[in-house]
């Protein structure tokens, strides 16, 4: 072999290398990544207190996990501006904010999303409806509510000690 060939297998091996590290890397990454989880459901279903079990139930499991909920957002952010645009703004800052906390194992966030562009700005790895109840408070919100055609969990009954659980062990055995 020549020498020229050498540096050819050497440059090459170590470009190997480096592309198998970088690979790990992403894997490694795309396996830990945080995982949003969009609670939505109507004003009064439910998703608050069943983010709250939910949180508690994880966290149990030694699992890093964040909440935000939508009120409290729109309180530190002073934007209760529930036209439409005011409700697509609030999903795009929701996904922001769940993307800023990446030490987190899994990101809750709670709120109605009503409409299909929100939960696809939102893109939750998990999604969860809750189905609760027919009618919410908010004549406007009633009207927009759109039943999402996908989703992980439709939850019909008001029983957060055993939804979280039932959540919580799925989403855990389920890494995505």
């Amino acid at each position: 072999m020549t020498v020229q060939t050498l540096i050819v297998l050497k440059s090459c091996m170590v470009s190997r290398c480096v592309h198998d590290c970088l690979s790990n890397l992403i894997a490694h990454k795309e396996r830990t990544m945080t995982q949003r989880i969009l609670i939505m459901g109507l004003p009064g279903s439910g998703k608050t207190y069943l983010a709250q079990h939910i949180v508690h139930y994880l966290q149990a499991k030694k699992k890093r996990v964040e909440w935000i909920n939508a009120d409290y957002v729109r309180n530190k952010y002073n934007d209760w501006d529930f036209s439409y645009l005011g409700r697509i703004r609030q999903s795009h800052r929701m996904r922001e904010l769940a993307d800023i906390m990446t030490d987190a194992n899994y990101v809750i966030c709670d709120f109605i999303a009503p409409l299909v562009e929100m939960r696809d700005n939102f893109e939750a790895h998990w999604t969860i409806w809750m189905d609760t109840i027919h009618e919410g408070r908010y004549t406007d919100t009633n009207s927009m509510f759109v039943n999402p055609k996908v989703y992980d969990f439709r939850i019909t009954e008001q029983q957060a000690e055993k939804w979280s659980k039932i959540c919580g062990e799925k989403i855990l055995e389920t890494q995505r």
